[in-house]
């Protein structure tokens, strides 16, 4: 385990750091600077995370309790449960009239303008990340029911934290493998109904191994599969340096990036893991209505071209 934490420590030394993006009290420079790498992934998630969230109230007969896992400012929580994309979201926060607000006014005006969406799901949305000011934000505008700021990789959940984490039925995620490994996963799994383990969803950039996580949920009976033959484009890369440090630690995995990393976008595959009876009588296929966003138009990026050399395009 340690391995895997120093691996993708390693790993995620290639990314660029936005980790003062969450230290923020509230979403609007998240916003502003991801969405302007056009970061895509939760758009893409969103019919997915909706889809399997429908099968497994199908499957429980009841209401369903969401944890979404590194859930930031609650961006999946807000498109799995109102009809609008991550576009509108991210004009909401760029337009001028929201700059230079307190992040108070800012708060009360989110709550209000969240409640006055019609929802799309009942499920009960968690939240779970290891910043406290996301999760504050995420909480107090509605987003989520309950949020749990802590970091699992590192802290044993306590009391009250487990109390939250307890009995979820769907797990999902657009990004956090990579920074949590199976470590966290042993934590929410821990506090599982018993006999009924949660399903999981995970987005997995292509550059981190899922294995030991898949290996984990085997454990607790869950099959994992991968839908094979489909990726889903989370950003564009910051800057030249990510690229070739991305592309070249894809290489030395003997992962292909051609067509993919190296036309300047982070590629991500889809693990969704559920019990082996429910593997064989819904499949993934039945459930699950795809859209790439390979077609969708991009900024100016960085790619390789003919030599290895590295070119910003239009």
């Amino acid at each position: 385990m340690t391995g895997a934490r120093e691996r993708f420590k390693e790993l995620n030394e290639a990314k660029a750091n936005f980790d003062r993006l969450y230290a923020a009290p509230d979403p609007r420079e998240y916003y502003r600077v991801l969405y302007g790498l056009d970061y895509i992934v939760p758009d893409l998630a969103r019919p997915i995370f909706r889809a399997l969230i429908a099968a497994r109230e199908a499957d429980l007969r009841r209401r369903v309790r969401v944890l979404d896992l590194g859930c930031s400012y609650g961006v999946n929580a807000a498109l799995a449960r109102f009809p609008f994309d991550l576009a509108r979201l991210a004009q909401r926060y760029a337009g001028p009239e929201m700059q230079g607000l307190a992040t108070s006014t800012l708060i009360d005006l989110d709550r209000h303008y969240f409640r006055s969406w019609p929802r799309l799901t009942d499920a009960q949305f968690i939240g779970l990340d290891a910043s406290r000011p996301a999760i504050d934000y995420a909480t107090a505008v509605g987003l989520l029911d309950y949020g749990v700021a802590t970091d699992l990789e590192h802290h044993e959940p306590t009391a009250t934290e487990s109390e939250i984490l307890s009995g979820v039925d769907l797990i999902v995620s657009t990004g956090c493998v990579g920074y949590v490994t199976r470590r966290t996963f042993r934590h929410l799994l821990d506090r599982a109904h018993p006999g009924d383990p949660p399903w999981v969803a995970s987005f997995v950039l292509r550059m981190f191994s899922y294995q030991e996580i898949a290996d984990l949920l085997a454990r607790h009976g869950l099959v994992t599969e991968k839908l094979e033959g489909i990726t889903f484009i989370q950003r564009r890369f910051h800057s030249e340096d990510e690229l070739r440090s991305v592309v070249a630690n894809l290489e030395g995995q003997g992962v292909d990036p051609s067509g993919k990393e190296a036309d300047g976008l982070y590629h991500a595959e889809l693990y969704v893991s559920r019990p082996e009876a429910v593997v064989r009588d819904m499949p993934l296929t039945s459930v699950l209505s795809i859209t790439s966003g390979a077609s969708r138009p991009f900024g100016r990026r960085f790619r390789f071209v003919d030599g290895g050399s590295v070119k910003l395009v239009p």
